[in-house]
């Protein structure tokens, strides 16, 4: 299991830059703290025609990664984004580390 305090299909609010206060789901987390948001980001990326390949070329719509710093977990409770910790449940060989949101303790998945 990932330590990590944002992942894959969790849905964040973007809290910076000209996507801000919209809401996402990740698609991907990427290595050195980047994270691809569904519809947040989008940038226009000229391609060029490669028939080998079967590329026809033209104009596409890309989304671009964010820094995860840029991000909030996303709190159904509150409606707003919330800052992630971590917190242990169980004892001995039962023990397992989960994610909880900062202002009520409350965790995340279940």
């Amino acid at each position: 299991m990932s330590s990590k305090k944002i992942r894959n299909g969790d849905e964040v609010v973007v809290m910076s830059g000209k996507d801000r206060g919209r809401r996402g789901t990740v698609t991907r987390v990427m290595a050195g703290d980047k994270v691809v948001v569904e519809g947040i980001n989008v940038a226009k990326k000229h391609v060029r025609p490669d028939p080998n390949q079967g590329v026809q070329g033209g104009i596409e719509e890309r989304e671009m990664p964010l820094h995860v710093s840029n991000v909030m977990l996303y709190n159904p409770q509150t409606e707003k984004g919330e800052r992630v910790g971590f917190k242990w449940l169980g004892e001995g060989a039962d023990r397992r580390k989960v994610r909880v949101f900062r202002s009520s303790g409350e965790q995340v998945d279940a």
